[in-house]
């Protein structure tokens, strides 16, 4: 039984919190750059872990993460200039550069000591990997760089990302991600020859869902702790003499990895950045190490990228507000759920247990070893924090090199040494 202290520990985020600290000693995806596309743009609103602030590039391309609310009159920054190496609040003049020091105060006297002694909250940001990063730590714990997850690593045309605006806490996210048991329920089609029928090819389940998924449903767990989290197994018979691994990966403090739906697919992962309690930045990642994403796989058919809104929200055109997108002919006739697309029928579930799910009111059961793993790791994590004060993993970058995989093996056949063949093989 998952009590409600531990919930609350669990899902709240903001300062002050259990999680809250443990979120602030690492970096976290928050922006693409698309989003903060070139010097002297537009400002861009960020909520991080609770926090409203206020992102921008300056005349010299540098990133700044400012608290959103100019510290003379409480303006709002979003409707700052951003200009001349800073961003300059309409109202009275104000003007921050990207380490939230003053550079002007045209309302002041020239000699007014408010110059040097008054600086805006600021926090650490940068660009790697196809994203923006941030950190709200403190200075002194700040790790050097980002982790090395594999997708941060590959050259730009062998990745894609893409991002969602998840309205749910981000716990209910990295559950959904390492929950090996839905896929072949929630994922399934009727009839998988007429996948592609009911919705655009944009939008469909893949027809290459492996069968396995779909012919046993009640994988065994074999759940293992690692450095960077846990890696997970969930089995699932093949045949009489074989066991069809799904091999998925925890990263701490809230990435996933799934296993390529066929040797054609590209690795896919997610990230959950926490905005506040109740809300979620669900950034979804698409890479090959060997070969650009286009001479392998085209984008659009990458199943769990869901359309969203072009007015820099990035909510799902589908959403709460209209079930989804649901058909229930399609559910009839064609899919589990009438809900196009792998990655908004997650969207779906994961929202409509609520913001924050009632984890006490549960009945969890044996496809469940990897969701109360999951937990007990992220917990303990963060009450070694509080008691001790330290936590080397955000420093431990090379950890988060690894990856997922789907395998076939004999059953009597060691799964770490057989993926780890398989891997050499496929890819030298």
């Amino acid at each position: 039984m998952f009590s409600q202290g531990e919930n609350e520990a669990l899902t709240r985020v903001g300062p002050g919190t259990l999680m809250g600290a443990l979120m602030r000693r690492y970096w976290m995806p928050v922006l693409l750059p698309g989003e903060l596309p070139t010097p002297d743009c537009p400002p861009v609103r960020v909520r991080l872990l609770g926090e409203d602030l206020i992102a921008f590039r300056d005349t010299k391309g540098r990133l700044g993460l400012l608290e959103r609310y100019c510290p003379h009159r409480r303006v709002d920054l979003f409707f700052g200039r951003n200009e001349e190496c800073g961003l300059r609040c309409v109202y009275h003049g104000w003007k921050f550069d990207v380490e939230g020091n003053v550079m002007d105060m045209p309302a002041e006297p020239a000699n007014s000591p408010m110059r040097s002694e008054v600086k805006i909250k600021s926090y650490a940001i940068l660009e790697w990997g196809g994203v923006i990063w941030a950190y709200l730590g403190k200075p002194a714990h700040m790790p050097p760089k980002p982790p090395e997850l594999e997708w941060g690593l590959v050259p730009p045309a062998h990745r894609h990302v893409g991002k969602r605006l998840q309205e749910n806490n981000f716990a209910q996210g990295v559950e959904g991600g390492i929950d090996s048991s839905h896929v072949g329920i929630l994922h399934s089609m009727l009839d998988p020859n007429k996948a592609d029928e009911p919705f655009s090819k944009r939008q469909t389940v893949p027809k290459s869902l492996p069968s396995y998924l779909t012919s046993d449903t009640a994988p065994k767990f074999f759940v293992r702790p690692t450095p960077y989290g846990l890696r997970i197994g969930a089995r699932r018979n093949a045949s009489e003499t074989e066991y069809y691994w799904r091999v998925t990966q925890f990263l701490a403090p809230f990435y996933t990895m799934i296993a390529p739906l066929n040797d054609r697919a590209p690795i896919a992962g997610h990230a959950w950045t926490p905005i506040d309690d109740y809300h979620t930045w669900t950034f979804t990642f698409h890479w090959n190490a060997y070969a650009p994403l286009g001479d392998i796989y085209e984008v659009d058919d990458l199943a769990v990228n869901v359309p969203v809104a072009a007015d820099g929200s990035y909510r799902p055109i589908n959403n709460r507000s209209n079930d989804y997108g649901i058909r229930r002919d399609v559910q009839r006739l064609h899919s589990s759920t009438g809900i196009a697309g792998i990655g908004l029928q997650d969207s779906a579930i994961q929202e409509t247990m609520g913001p924050i799910v009632d984890r006490p009111r549960e009945t969890l059961g044996s496809s469940d070893a990897a969701i109360v793993a999951f937990r007990k790791l992220l917990l303990a994590q963060a009450r070694h924090l509080r008691d001790t004060g330290e936590l080397t993993l955000p420093h431990e970058t090379s950890l988060y090199r690894v990856r997922s995989a789907g395998i076939v093996l004999p059953k009597d056949q060691d799964l770490d040494e057989a993926a780890k063949h398989k891997l050499e093989i496929e890819h030298g």
